[in-house]
């Protein structure tokens, strides 16, 4: 690890300099806790920025490249399970309901062909007149 006479030398006379993996870890531990800053890492060591993020994305546990953390509240983890469920059991719903579709519509095949009618209903068929009196016509007293 450099001294601090290294570390106020000009970059051309400063040798390459070498930080331990424990001090790596240790600096990336500070950072994950917020005891530190990455601005305060690189100024205090003289580092680039991109070097400590590159610290951060091969020691730390809670940022990696290019992984996504979702925070959310235990209320919201219960509301999304229940939600998950409640969709779950409608589906389980919807296939029941168009299996018995499906078996009532067989059946009605079926009736239709063993008893010669036609059992489903037109809907472009014509009205049936009823019983052909209404009730303007009735006489009036």
């Amino acid at each position: 690890m450099a001294n601090p006479h290294q570390l106020n030398q000009p970059f051309s006379k400063r040798h390459s300099r070498y930080f331990s993996e424990d001090f790596r870890r240790k600096k990336v531990n500070e950072l994950d806790k917020r005891l530190t800053s990455i601005p305060d890492v690189c100024k205090e060591y003289e580092i680039n920025r991109s070097t400590v993020y590159k610290w951060i994305y091969k020691y730390s546990l809670m940022r990696k490249k290019g992984l996504k953390m979702v925070v959310e509240a235990e209320s919201d983890t219960a509301k999304i399970k229940a939600l998950r469920q409640r969709v779950a059991d409608l589906e389980q719903l919807l296939g029941q309901t168009q299996f018995e579709l499906a078996f009532i519509t067989k059946q009605t095949q079926i009736a239709s062909e063993k008893f010669g009618i036609d059992i489903k209903k037109k809907l472009s068929g014509k009205r049936s007149s009823g019983s052909g009196k209404s009730g303007s016509d009735t006489p009036t007293k």
